[in-house]
Order: structure tokens, then C-alpha cells, then sequence
């Protein structure tokens, strides 16, 4: 059976050419493997060590960086694109400093040219209504992700949500908040950091029933995959805002996993749960923590945390003595 050949215009069939660039890939003294040294320009045969080419272009920046401070003030590339900004970061941001590239001060009429400057830019960058809404929206999710401690990953998630939401035309009838803060509730239950109603509603300027209205109504619309949030996510945030030990975190996941196992985690909050079993773990464990203080930090009342606890430390005896 012959080898199919395509000839190009140039008369060089496909196979030769495929030929060719087969051997450039291998070494002509041993047929080893050639590897590029880009510290010395060369490529070199891995095997023998012949040096099959040299004085190779080097495509990289012309200066050196010895850590990353250093290459970061180097670089002469902006910060990567990002969705939680209304342009994408994309846009020039002229700074208030009215000061030169050298440091010194701007005298009056250049400092009044700047400010005109920044006016107009400002201007530019939101042109129409969409931008402005976006604007307002992701400086509404970045404020609150900031107070309840997301991570960046979560903030992207929730920008692109709400991204999604204003595309579709879901915002008619509904606050600009109330979006804002249903996306980042939604962002990070599907991050597995989920925060109860109650916190999202203390660092939020929507009432707590707009807001589990929005959400449905988001969640419904936009079609979000979100499991029920889990206890055990509770868990490590709970215990290290108490100072608990290791230990008492590892006791309380046991706890909720035993819970689970004897079903007593269906039609109860997680919250809830995840207090209770932080609580009894720390007298398990012999931890002094008070009821009121695993209140605060849950945000949760303390007769939720003695009816979970009972239940709890219930189940762990049953299934002790199964």
C-alpha cells in the first residue's frame, strides 16, 4: 500500500515535508531526542549532547527578574481580563496622584487639566445604562464578598451570574442589590463556602425576604445546578473563629457524619447543625466554649443549639451502643 502524498503549490509533498521536520526533531549523529537550552541558545541532543543548533532567538523580555516583586515592576503588561469589572478591566485608569513620572508635584492648571481628564475618562467608561448597572452591581458584590471574607474565585463566579441575569432581561421589577446579593449567595453555596441568609443579610442592603425571593427566582431562571449546602462546610469556619482545636473539628465532622447516617440532617438547617455539633465537640473534647458564644458566631439562637445538640450527642450514643 503507497503513502498518500497532497502536493502543495510549491511542488513539497506533505510527507516530505512531514520527513523533514521528523528529522529536525531528532538527532543526525544518534537519532536522540533534541532538547532547546534556552539559557544558552542552543538546541542539544539529550543523549550525546550534540549541539545541532545555535544562536537560537530568544523570544522572551530583555530584562531580568531575580523574584516576583521585581518582575512585576518590570513587566509592561496589564493585569489579566477579569469579569469583575464592568469593562473587564480592560479600560485606562488615570490615578489621583497629581503628581509626574518623577515624583514631582503638578503645578495648578496641570492639575486641573488631570481632573478634567478623569472626569471625561469616568465618563467613557460606563457609556451607556447597561455599564452603569453592571458598575454599580460588581461594586456592590466585591464590598460584601470583602466583609464576609470570599475568596476571588467566589467574586468571579457571582459577577458572571449577574452578568447572565442582566443578558437575560431578569432584572425588570428587582433591585440592583437584590440581583447582586442573590448571585453571591448563589456563587458561593457552588464554591462549597457557603454563608447562611442571616450573614448575607446583615452585610446586604436588601431585606432578608427580597433576598430569598431574588434567589429563587435566579436560581429558577438561569437554571443553577446548587446542591443543599452541607454541615460539614460550617465546620472549619465555626472552629476557627472559636479557636478550637484540631481535634474538636475532627469530633464534629463525626458528629454530622453519624447524624447523616441515622438521617437526622433532613428538614433541619445546616447551620444549625453545624453549631450544635461545633458545641458538643468542644465539651467532648473538653474545650470550654459557651452556648452564647457559638450563638455569635453562627448567628444562630442558642435554643437552636441545645434542641441540635441534644439530638446530636443522641444519635452518637445509639450508634455507640448499636
Amino acid at each position: 500500500m503507497t503513502d498518500t502524498t497532497i502536493r502543495t503549490y510549491s511542488g513539497e509533498t506533505e510527507t516530505e515535508r512531514e520527513r523533514e521536520n521528523e528529522s529536525v526533531r531528532t538527532c543526525p549523529e544518534c537519532g536522540g531526542r533534541l532538547v532547546s537550552d534556552t539559557e544558552h541558545g542552543e538546541t542539544v541532543c539529550r543523549d550525546c549532547g550534540l549541539v545541532v543548533e545555535e544562536d537560537s532567538v530568544d523570544r522572551g523580555p530583555e530584562w531580568r527578574a531575580f523574584d516576583s516583586a521585581e518582575r512585576d515592576s518590570k513587566s509592561r503588561v496589564g493585569a489579566p481580563t477579569t469579569k469583575m469589572m464592568h469593562d473587564k478591566g480592560l479600560s485606562t485608569n488615570i490615578g489621583w496622584q497629581n503628581k509626574d513620572a518623577y515624583g514631582n508635584s503638578l503645578s495648578s492648571r496641570q492639575r486641573q487639566q488631570m481632573q478634567r481628564l478623569r472626569t471625561w475618562n469616568e465618563r467613557f467608561r460606563t457609556r451607556d445604562s447597561k455599564e452603569r448597572n453592571l458598575k454599580q452591581a460588581l461594586g456592590e458584590i466585591d464590598r460584601m464578598a470583602s466583609a464576609l471574607g470570599l475568596p476571588e474565585n467566589v467574586r468571579e463566579t457571582a459577577s458572571v451570574i449577574y452578568r447572565r441575569a442582566l443578558n437575560e432581561d431578569l432584572l425588570p421589577g428587582r433591585s440592583i442589590e437584590g440581583v447582586a446579593t442573590a448571585s453571591l449567595y448563589a456563587a458561593a453555596r457552588q464554591a462549597g463556602m457557603p454563608r447562611s441568609l442571616d450573614e448575607i443579610a446583615v452585610v446586604s442592603r436588601v431585606e432578608k425576604m427580597e433576598l430569598t425571593r431574588t434567589y429563587r427566582y435566579i436560581v429558577r431562571e438561569l437554571k443553577l445546578e446548587i446542591q443543599p449546602a452541607d454541615p460539614e462546610q460550617y465546620v472549619p469556619r465555626f472552629a476557627s473563629a472559636l479557636d478550637l482545636s484540631d481535634e474538636a473539628e475532627r469530633r464534629a465532622r463525626q458528629l454530622l457524619k453519624t447524624a447523616k447516617e441515622k438521617g437526622l440532617h433532613s428538614g433541619k438547617s445546616p447551620v444549625g447543625l453545624a453549631a450544635a455539633s461545633v458545641y458538643a465537640a468542644a465539651l467532648l473534647t473538653n474545650e470550654k466554649v459557651t452556648q452564647s458564644q457559638v450563638s455569635d458566631v453562627a448567628n444562630i439562637s442558642e435554643v437552636t443549639i441545645r434542641n441540635r445538640y441534644k439530638e446530636l450527642l443522641e444519635a452518637e450514643d445509639a450508634g455507640l451502643f448499636a
